[in-house]
């Protein structure tokens, strides 16, 4: 794996052609596959999350007010404490973010592949190196609202709502992947997660 911290903004990827398709598991049925869309209901909630912190995001650039319920976030209608409420927001979901992808490549994961006889082994191999990416973003998007939360200007801005944008497009990337490829696999081999 190379060093994503070397790898500019624009060069992190998920490589989405590289992506190896999931054996079928002819033994699986309707029930093992409706089983393994919990992981895509999770995966909304995340998304609902992210979705929220984006229109944050578009009202802070509109310099617009922020909605009813981040006035407790938001002490003023400030650009300054808008920023930081921003970056407040993101540093948040991405400690729950990284929490999920830790728990997949540690239990489920592992899971999937013994159980799966190996048969898993690439796609597993694949949604691991996607985690890497989305960590790394991560590492990225914290830094970036940190340095936001400090000094609250517009490049810092940019450059917080810049990496946001980006993890928001993997995240939606990765997890449409994920979700696809284990479905049948969650279901089958592991019951639920």
């Amino acid at each position: 794996m190379p060093d994503l911290s070397t790898q500019s903004l624009d060069e992190l990827s998920l490589d989405e052609a590289t992506r190896p398709a999931a054996p079928p598991v002819p033994e699986a049925m309707d029930s093992h596959r409706h089983q393994g869309r919990q992981l895509a209901a999770i995966h909304r909630h995340y998304l609902i999350e992210i979705g929220q912190i984006a229109a944050v995001l578009a009202r802070i650039e509109a310099g617009d007010s922020p909605p009813k319920n981040l006035k407790r976030i938001v002490l003023s209608l400030d650009m300054a404490e808008n920023f930081r409420a921003f970056g407040s927001l993101c540093g948040r979901e991405c400690q729950i973010l990284k929490f999920h992808h830790d728990i997949e490549s540690a239990d489920m994961f592992p899971r999937i592949e013994g159980v799966g006889g190996g048969k898993f082994r690439e796609v597993v191999a694949k949604l691991k190196a996607e985690h890497e990416v989305v960590h790394e973003l991560i590492i990225r998007l914290g830094e970036a609202a940190d340095a936001l939360a400090n000094n609250p200007n517009d490049a810092n801005f940019v450059q917080a709502a810049n990496t946001f944008r980006k993890l928001e497009e993997v995240i939606r990337s990765h997890f449409g992947y994920e979700e696809t490829e284990l479905a049948e696999a969650i279901g089958y081999y592991l019951g639920s997660i």
